[in-house]
């Protein structure tokens, strides 16, 4: 199985720093924040008034209207991240049989928006049984996956990872090991999340996770910073297309980088919390590591997980030096979602994403907003801080970590 090489050969974005891959990886290096006061609905009643949302996305635009009145907004995002992924795949559908080419998800809460719209008119309606007959298809994380295999007639695998924070990066994951069990040729995987609503951020604000740095919305993440004071939530979607490389080569497929390693562990430790010293993150991280054939003095980049919460940056950041502490080198990391907020489920996609381009490019984009590091972060630690630093970039790891202790670790390469 370990023989077959996996690549990835399309693209395609829709976040808070832009609405195509251009847009948002040429921002992220320039260390824009997406973060700004909510418009999706008044926030003054809750603790938070600030979210990193998507900017000028009208699905009227860019999607028929059976597929606007069938989905949530989760599900229309991630049919625009897919869409531009397989146009720039280049992926011809009429000479590749449908059912090897399949279509594996990532979302933490799937339909929310349409959850909060349903019970509200319920309510209203004194209880009267009016709900829309698209509640439920709406409604369940799976019909994003659904939706993209229908619009492009992919008829292999599909189905949704849901490991809360890590459920894209478990998406990627699986795609990677069926490729490599000769179970499909391609797959579109990602994930996509619409959290900013009430419920979502009620709910994470009344657990005291969530930033409330309202005065300052763009500086509110600060990862490994003294004064972080929780995660700022982010919305969007991307998708990654995973190729089988003979099958990529045959057709002369663009490649820009190689899948090297992927893992998963439990922190079996707390239903929120990650382990306070990494000890899931640094197994995965060793796992992932020892599938792609590398040493810790091999790893260019680690794009760390790290959310701007009290507890998690310092977890992340022990486990990190524990797998450095035999090393020469010291572990290169920066945390993204200092830029684009954290989003739940499509956090993986987002950040695999950024480490594809930063293989490609050779460079690291940077952790912004923080302006001094907390002393509980080990010392051993080269974090880019402030402006993106040009570098040769070999391989990079993707962390990403889930309530419930679910944690995924992905490796990319250059090919």
């Amino acid at each position: 199985m370990n023989n077959t090489r996996v690549v990835i050969t399309g693209l395609g974005a829709l976040t808070p720093l832009g609405n195509d891959v251009k847009t948002t990886w040429e921002n992220a290096v320039n260390g824009m924040s997406g973060s700004a006061p909510i418009t999706k609905f008044n926030p003054e009643k809750f603790r938070t008034h600030f979210a990193c949302e998507v900017k000028g996305f009208n699905p009227q635009k860019y999607l028929d209207r059976n597929e606007i009145k069938r989905s949530d907004l989760f599900t229309q995002y991630g049919l625009y991240a897919a869409t531009e992924a397989m146009n720039d795949s280049g992926l011809d559908l009429e000479k590749t049989s449908p059912f090897d080419l399949g279509v594996i998800w990532g979302t933490g809460q799937g339909g929310m928006g349409t959850f909060e719209e349903e019970v509200k008119a319920y309510t209203l309606n004194n209880y009267e049984p009016r709900f829309n007959p698209f509640f439920v298809p709406r409604l369940i994380p799976n019909m994003a996956s659904g939706l993209i295999s229908m619009k492009f007639g992919l008829m292999g695998i599909n189905y949704t990872t849901i490991s809360a924070c890590a459920s894209s990066n478990t998406a990627i994951m699986d795609a990677f090991n069926y490729i490599r069990m000769g179970k499909a040729k391609a797959f579109i995987a990602g994930g996509s999340e619409a959290p900013v609503t009430e419920a979502t951020i009620g709910g994470f604000t009344a657990m005291k996770a969530m930033s409330t740095r309202n005065d300052s919305p763009e500086t509110a993440s600060r990862p490994f910073d003294p004064s972080r004071d929780g995660f700022v939530m982010g919305e969007g979607s991307c998708a990654l297309i995973l190729e089988e490389y003979e099958h990529a080569k045959a057709r002369g497929a663009k490649i820009y980088a190689e899948v090297a390693g992927a893992a998963m562990t439990a922190d079996a430790y707390h239903l929120t919390a990650t382990h306070p010293e990494g000890l899931g993150a640094l197994r995965g991280m060793r796992l992932a590591m020892q599938e792609a054939e590398l040493n810790p003095e091999d790893l260019s980049y680690i794009n760390t997980h790290t959310t701007s919460t009290p507890v998690g940056d310092i977890s992340e950041t022990k486990a990190v030096s524990k797998l450095f502490e035999n090393s020469k080198t010291r572990p290169v990391i920066s945390a993204t979602k200092s830029m684009t907020g954290h989003l739940l489920g499509a956090a993986g996609a987002i950040e695999g994403l950024l480490s594809v381009l930063s293989i490609r490019d050779n460079v690291i984009p940077p952790t912004i907003n923080t302006e001094s590091i907390a002393p509980e972060i080990p010392k051993n630690i080269d974090i880019v801080l402030g402006d993106a630093r040009e570098t040769t970039v070999n391989t990079a790891m993707s962390n990403n970590f889930g309530f419930g202790g679910h944690n995924a670790i992905v490796i990319f390469k250059k090919f």
